[in-house]
């Protein structure tokens, strides 16, 4: 059985190219190459991969909120306050770690004043993202009616066993807007002014969000 370092020896000799004494600076370095080896080592943890790297994201873009998520709780679809179930039903099967809202670009510009307290009384806003939608799409894509906002986002993490990701407007809004929607989703009950107003719709324990996004692709559309 010839070694490698011999067979590799060989083979360059007999090319005719390189005719060197075994002392030349090239022995050197092919000796070093012909010595090195990788090693798969097939059941040793290396360590352990974040959940959080597999979460998933919420923008309102076409059917994705309205008719995807959200159908309303008078739909004909079955529903869990709004939110639909097949939906829910398919995500908790799935297991994600964190879920993203309002999404990407659209969050540059969504107010999340608009998205809480009584639905019939939330403002419908221009969905500035909604170019490109074809004739005749649904008016909930292409304005945001905000019917669903951050009490229904944060309730479809719980039903699907995800921590919410809330991605703050930066770009027209202030910082401490920005604080105050923290407020609004984090004070215990009772404790500040938002909180009690988180309460009156119903939600009076606190969501508890601990990924926040300070504005969104600061480099570009945002």
């Amino acid at each position: 059985m010839i070694r490698r370092r011999e067979f590799l020896h060989n083979v360059v000799a007999g090319t005719g190219v390189f005719l060197f004494s075994r002392c030349a600076p090239w022995t050197a370095a092919l000796d070093s190459i012909v010595d090195a080896r990788i090693e798969v080592l097939l059941d040793e943890p290396i360590g352990t991969i974040s959940p959080n790297i597999y979460g998933h994201f919420a923008e309102n873009l076409s059917g994705v909120i309205y008719d995807g998520m959200w159908v309303g709780e008078n739909s004909k679809v079955p529903n869990i306050n709004g939110i639909r179930k097949e939906l829910v039903e398919e995500m908790r099967k799935i297991k994600p770690a964190v879920v993203r809202f309002p999404g990407g670009c659209f969050a540059d510009g969504y107010d999340w004043r608009d998205g809480i307290g009584p639905t019939d009384k939330r403002p419908r806003r221009t969905n500035f993202w909604a170019e490109g939608e074809a004739a005749g799409a649904s008016a909930s894509h292409k304005y945001d009616p905000n019917q669903f906002g951050t009490n229904e986002f944060a309730h479809f993490c719980k039903l699907i066993g995800a921590e919410a990701y809330l991605a703050a407007n930066v770009r027209s809004l202030s910082a401490q807007e920005f604080y105050r929607w923290v407020e609004y989703c984090n004070s215990p009950a009772g404790t500040t002014t938002l909180a009690d107003v988180r309460s009156a719709a119903g939600y009076p324990e606190p969501f508890n969000v601990h990924y926040w996004g300070v504005g969104n692709e600061s480099w570009g559309c945002g």
